[in-house]
């Protein structure tokens, strides 16, 4: 069966929490993408710390940011909408404003910066899905979400080219930089507050407990873990192989980046809206099949021998982020449809602490699998994510089996 969704701009806005929220999801992007490419630079160059220091406190900002996220999830499940929204933002305020009160070379007061960060950073995932979920439902609320994450990449899109702009300007640039980041971010709070978006608490249906999605949700968080690691492919795989093993020019990397920014802003909407026709997990699974089958094209570009390796790995780039968008389009739609409504946050959370995990461990594996050569780097990663889309799709036919049997008994109760 074909379903028809409303696709006009006033539509998606409609859906994706009116024009108010639309401008600070705009603002707050535009913000992050003027700081957070740069973060690293800001520690080295301005506050004059080593590049292995800046680095751990910067993980250690995502890490403790991720373990926040079961108290988001309950401040969510009581109702809270924009307020959580706009509190992700002004908790990275704080973050900008520690950020420029650091002197140089005060590496504890840099890492309680990146830990305020990195709070807002992995909250707002969650809260902003769950406001969309609260206000749209069904394949709306899916073409909301992707507009949402197509609106965000080209706010962080244009933000990184107006930082990168200004960094002759040295670390005059790069503190200005980071004020103009907490500006908007404040900007964006207020905007998100004057939403004014709370519900009332849903109340647990008598047969189903609180922990009730982590049975039919389990494969799913489990099989996010590796479907996050795309995402930092062109960020973080790509650059790696094509200068140190390829020795390529730089600016194949930066062509892909670009390349993915647009890709991810013009089509995020029209694959999300043209794949639903079909469940949303069985297009989760396909976006696994599309990912891996990506990762065996790099394979084939990067093995020994090849005379056109980089082209074709830009090539390849290109199947990898459709099979992103598959996956974006699809993971957070059904968490929403999943979980039942007193517990949408939790799950949400959950979701994102899964999403994040997979993004702070994917560098360190990535690296690490890269050393052994192409081989181990992107034949490891395809049969992963080949495993964890077929634990996706089994899930789908368990669930399917299940509820058979369940509308069984009841008919012959």
């Amino acid at each position: 069966m074909t379903t028809t969704v409303n696709v006009q701009p006033r539509a998606l806005v409609h859906a994706s929490g009116g024009p108010r929220y639309a401008v600070a999801l705009a603002v707050d992007a535009l913000g992050t993408g003027l700081l957070r490419p740069f973060l690293l630079l800001y520690g080295v160059t301005v506050l004059n710390l080593s590049a292995p220091a800046t680095g751990i406190a910067m993980t250690a900002g995502v890490v403790v940011g991720l373990a926040c996220m079961p108290a988001v999830g309950r401040w969510l499940d009581r109702g809270a909408r924009s307020t959580v929204v706009a509190a992700s933002m002004l908790v990275r305020v704080v973050g900008v404003a520690l950020l420029l009160a650091t002197p140089a070379g005060h590496v504890r007061l840099f890492a309680t910066a990146a830990l305020f960060l990195g709070i807002g950073n992995q909250a707002w995932p969650a809260a902003h899905a769950a406001l969309v979920a609260t206000v749209a439902h069904g394949r709306e609320r899916d073409a909301a979400l992707a507009a949402g994450r197509a609106l965000r990449n080209a706010g962080l899109g244009v933000g990184a080219l107006l930082a990168t702009a200004c960094l002759a300007g040295g670390t005059t640039a790069l503190r200005a930089l980071a004020a103009v980041t907490g500006l908007a971010y404040l900007a964006a709070a207020a905007l998100a507050w004057s939403v004014h978006l709370h519900t009332q608490p849903a109340a647990a249906p008598p047969e189903d407990g609180a922990g009730a999605p982590a049975p039919r949700m389990r494969a799913l968080l489990a099989a996010n873990v590796i479907y996050a690691f795309c995402l930092n492919v062109t960020e973080v795989a790509l650059p790696l192989v094509l200068v140190t093993q390829l020795h390529a020019s730089p600016m194949w990397s930066a062509a892909i980046f670009v390349t993915n920014t647009v890709l991810v802003v013009t089509l995020q909407v029209p694959v999300t809206v043209l794949l639903s026709r079909f469940s949303r997990r069985t297009v989760l699974a396909l976006a696994g099949v599309v990912v891996a089958v990506s990762y065996l094209g790099f394979l084939a570009a990067t093995s020994p021998g090849h005379g056109w390796s980089a082209p074709a790995v830009a090539a390849v780039a290109v199947v990898c982020t459709i099979g992103e968008i598959i996956y974006a389009g699809s993971a957070t739609a059904l968490v929403t449809a999943l979980a039942p409504a007193h517990v949408l946050g939790r799950a949400l959370a959950r979701f994102q602490l899964s999403t994040g995990f997979g993004l702070a461990v994917s560098p360190a594996v990535i690296t690490a699998l890269a050393s052994h050569g192409p081989a181990a780097l992107w034949g490891s990663l395809a049969a992963a994510t080949l495993l964890s889309a077929t634990a996706v799709a089994a899930e789908n036919d368990r669930g399917t089996r299940l509820s058979r049997g369940r509308r069984r008994a009841r008919a012959g109760s």
